[in-house]
């Protein structure tokens, strides 16, 4: 099958081990872009991780919607939204985070969405923190939860 990774940038190691073992089982895997090379403005010749890089300039409200950071970080999530129409099904990695276990972002409940719409499989690899007030959002889209086993993906 082909499968496309979502999930915070602050698991991509778990992502990358995700990628690893569903390919020893034979699916094609795409995983995000951990980062994006930045133009001259902000520093050229470098990757730039986009929440990384906010919290280190001032937070997100040091940059008007007009600032250039937003182009790059609309690419970013149009780059992921074609790696999701070119899978039969998403896997969601959600470890915890900010002491949230089963953590779903804000970028992540979008790219379940447009699986969703696109009709593609679902998948979540653990149980949904109920913390999170979009959880009723995530499961009436209907996710197979994996319950942390990665060979349940089918």
């Amino acid at each position: 099958m082909k499968i496309t990774i979502c999930g915070s940038i602050g698991f991509y190691k778990e992502m990358e081990t995700a990628r690893d073992e569903l390919i020893k089982f034979g699916h094609e895997v795409k995983i995000p872009e951990l980062t994006l090379e930045v133009p001259p403005e902000f520093g050229e010749g470098r990757k730039i991780y986009f929440g990384q890089y906010v919290e280190q300039n001032g937070g997100i409200d040091a940059f008007p919607s007009k600032h250039k950071i937003w182009d790059l970080k609309e690419g970013a999530i149009n780059d992921h939204f074609l790696k999701i129409d070119w899978c039969e099904g998403i896997l969601v990695v959600n470890h915890e985070k900010r002491g949230i276990r089963g953590y779903v972002g804000g970028n992540t409940l979008i790219e379940i969405g447009v699986a969703f719409y696109l009709k593609k499989k679902i998948y979540i690899l653990n149980q949904v923190s109920s913390n999170l007030s979009y959880k009723q959002e995530i499961m009436g889209m209907k996710p197979t939860i994996l319950n942390g086993n990665l060979a349940g993906l089918k």
